[in-house]
Parts: C-alpha cells; structure tokens; sequence
C-alpha cells in the first residue's frame, strides 16, 4: 500500500473520516445492545449453560461462514455501501434475536447477525484505510477505539432500558432504527468511486491510482509457523473479548448475584478499559516495541481476571474485566500488523487469514466455556482469560522488540 504525499486533507476526506468513525460506532453499539439482555433470553428459554453457549456461538459461527464472501461484495457494491447494508441487516437480526422464543431462532437470528456484522467489519475496515491513503497518515486506530466507545454506548444504553423495565422488543427496535439512521446519513459522506484496494487478483494500487500486479513468493516453514503464532495471538484477544461478550453479565447476576443493570458493567468495564488501551496503545507501542506492550498487556489481564476469579466479588469481577480489556487492547491490531508484513506472502494475505481465522476463538469459546461452566462452574469457566494470558506471554515473542 502506498500513501499520498502529506498534505492538509480536504473537507471531503475529513467528512469521509468521521463518516468511517460513525459507522465503527454503531457497529459496536449494536451488538453491545443485546448482551446485557443475555441473561433474560437465557431464563426465558429455559436452557443450561452449555445449550446457551452453542446457541450464542452461532454469531460468530455466521461471521466465519460469511467472511471470505465479503471482499466480493466491496469489490462489487463499494465499501461503503456494503458496511452500511450490513449494518441495516445486523441490527434486524439483533432484534429477531432478542424476539426468540426458541433456541433455533435465537441461534437462527444470531447466525444472520454475525455474517452481517462479518461482512459490515471488513468493509468499514476498507473503506477506513482508503480514507487513511487520503490522509497519508494513519487513522485506522482511531476508528477502532470508536468502535469501543460505541459499544459501551450501546451496553450502557441496555442497562438504563433494564433498569428502567423497558422490555427487549421496543429496546432493540429503538436501537435498530436510530443506528440504521446514523448508518444511513453516514453513507453520504463516504468517499466515492471505486475501490483502490487490493483487486481480485491480489494487485496493489499506485500513486496515479494504477493497479500493479502484486509479487508472489513461495511459504516457508518459518513464515508458516509465525503466522500460526500471530493467529493465536489474535485468537486469545478474541477469547478475552468473548468472556465479557457471552458471560460476564451471566457471571455477575447468577453467580455472584448482582442486579440485573449492575450485571452490564462487566462488560462495559471490559470494551472501556479496552477503548483507553487502544487510545495509548500506539504511544507505548512506538516507545517499547509490539512484544514488550503485547506481553505485558497479558500479563496485566492474566493477573487481574486470575485475582478476580480468585476471590469473587461484584467491585474485584467487574475490575478484573476492566484490566482484560486494558490488557488484550492492542493484541488484535498487533497481530494484523505483523502478518501483513510477513515475507513469502501475497500483500494482504496474512492480514486476511488472521482476521478470519481469530474468529474461531468467538465460535469455539461460547461451548466450551458452557460445557466446563456445567460441569463445574462458570467461575471456572472464565479461566479462559487468564489462561489467554498465558498464551500471548508464550507466543509474544514473534512480534517485534523495540527499536534499538
């Protein structure tokens, strides 16, 4: 990828900028609307854990069967038109969801989400880094500590509706249309034109917006084995993001028997201390290198969680939380960073098989938590996150050290 010469941006890239953050915001409020209704959906159907945790993996079960069809649909429709139908299709299955009164139509309608939310992920993430090679300059972290703030946004949203006894239909109705809406004026100021990112047949773009075929080089063992790390790294951020995501409003109500709107704060503590690491996350990264901020980012959540999960209350669970979040903020985006430089790849391939192959932690950790959670407990269930840890502190050294 190549950037253009710096320059002041022009009004139209600077709309198109907050265009792109509008449309990260209410990818992550959208989904982050639904969580903390969990564990009502949960009583009402009447399941166990484990049936609860295969129903709820059908969300990104749906991302990983959609997601290698999306870069078809940029290339064809545009970016920005496939984020923002995306987005529209998202928040109608979120609501069919919270509708279920089954647990083939919870799994049904979380299935259609996740492909849509799959689909929505890469096009804004797309449509991003074209409004980034406008700027000449990166932008593309700030658009994901947006997608932080709106999905605390969207998780606060539902514990004021739980505490104000709004019941889930008219609460994810509401949030499904004014999000569509912002979706939709968002949509007008996105740069047009077509696509200058990778082409179908792997080219790279140019300065005069030229394709030039991009060079194909052989794999080598070490490559192969470096980009397994890095996906495992990426996969322990997921299963981090997954325990707040499916199970901390279900931890803190049923466990440790905290209310209902109080439950929520597990995970807004998590995607908010997370939004505050990927705010700093570049500063620390340019001054103590990818390995050294990745490895003690999980030591942080390994520490915190195993604390929290070592001496149960509500205030030490929902700081637990908060410290993964902190802690597994810049494991995502590291990992993208170090295999789509990897040599012996097309450009472009590393990043995307670590994007679509992380998801697996979303679709494998849901039954397996559910599965220990009943035959034991959910408390150690959630040994996951430590454990994720763990992981990123035996796998970090593949990313790269500080400069010298």
């Amino acid at each position: 990828m190549t950037v253009d010469v710096l320059r002041r941006p022009a009004l139209a890239d600077r709309r198109a900028r907050v265009a792109v953050a509008v449309l990260f915001f209410t990818n992550g409020a959208l989904f982050a609307n639904l969580l903390p209704r969990y564990p009502q959906i949960k009583a009402d159907l009447g399941i166990g854990n484990a049936a609860y945790g295969l129903a709820v993996a059908a969300f990104p079960a749906g991302a990983i069967a959609a997601g290698l069809a999306a870069g078809i649909l940029v290339r064809r429709f545009g970016s920005a038109r496939v984020a923002v139908g995306g987005t529209l299709l998202t928040g109608v299955g979120i609501l069919a969801a919270g509708l279920a009164d089954s647990v083939a139509v919870f799994a049904g309608a979380l299935f259609l989400a996740g492909a849509m939310d799959a689909f929505t992920d890469v096009a804004q993430n797309a449509h991003g880094l074209r409004v980034q090679r406008r700027y000449g300059r990166s932008v593309i972290n700030s658009f994901h500590a947006v997608w932080s703030i709106g999905a605390v946004t969207g998780g606060s949203m539902a514990a004021a509706a739980i505490a104000l006894g709004v019941s889930r239909g008219p609460h994810l109705l509401f949030s499904a249309a004014v999000f569509a809406v912002a979706a939709c004026v968002a949509l007008r100021y996105c740069l047009p034109g077509p696509e200058t990112d990778a082409g179908p047949a792997g080219e790279t773009d140019t300065e005069d917006g030229a394709t030039s075929p991009a060079p194909v080089t052989a794999t080598g063992p070490r490559t192969g084995w470096v980009l397994a790390a890095l996906v495992l790294i990426a996969t322990a951020g997921t299963l981090v993001e997954d325990a707040g995501m499916s199970w901390a409003t279900l931890y803190l109500s049923d466990s440790l028997h905290a209310t209902a709107a109080l439950a929520a704060s597990g995970y807004v503590a998590l995607v908010g201390a997370q939004f505050v690491g990927r705010i700093v996350g570049d500063r620390l990264v340019d001054r103590f290198g990818q390995r050294g901020v990745a490895r003690s980012g999980a030591l942080i959540a390994a520490v915190g969680m195993g604390l929290a999960l070592a001496v149960p209350t509500v205030p030490g669970t929902v700081l637990g939380f908060a410290a993964a979040g902190f802690g597994v903020a810049t494991l995502v985006p590291a990992a993208m960073h170090e295999a789509d430089e990897l040599p012996g790849l097309k450009p472009g391939s590393g990043l995307t098989l670590v994007s679509w192959l992380m998801r697996l932690g979303f679709l494998l950790s849901p039954p397996v938590v559910g599965l220990v959670a009943d035959a034991t407990s959910l408390r150690v269930g959630l040994l996951v996150v430590p454990l994720a840890g763990l992981l990123v502190l035996v796998c970090g050294g593949v990313l790269r050290p500080r400069r010298p």
